[in-house]
């Protein structure tokens, strides 16, 4: 069984709390699941360059300097629903 099926599901107005600034956690998502990026000195203060959290950034993927795999460095906190 895969251990994303029983992870916990966050609205989007959820995740927008989780952005730095508001609460502590800053967490973004991608593809449908929720990362928590708060231990990257890339991500201090809730903002990525141009990039804030607390945001679906699956769009965002395709003018990345770097692929998808930089999300295999972040806790899977949730599922986006």
């Amino acid at each position: 069984m895969d251990k994303k099926e029983h992870l916990p599901t966050y609205s989007t107005a959820q995740l927008a709390l989780r952005n730095g600034q508001d609460r502590k956690e800053i967490w973004i998502s991608y593809k449908g699941l929720i990362y928590d990026v708060g231990g990257s000195r890339l991500w201090k203060n809730g903002r990525h360059y141009e990039h804030w959290a607390g945001q679906d950034l699956t769009a965002e993927m395709e003018d990345a300097p770097h692929g998808e795999w930089v999300f295999e460095r972040f806790p899977i906190i949730g599922k986006l629903i």
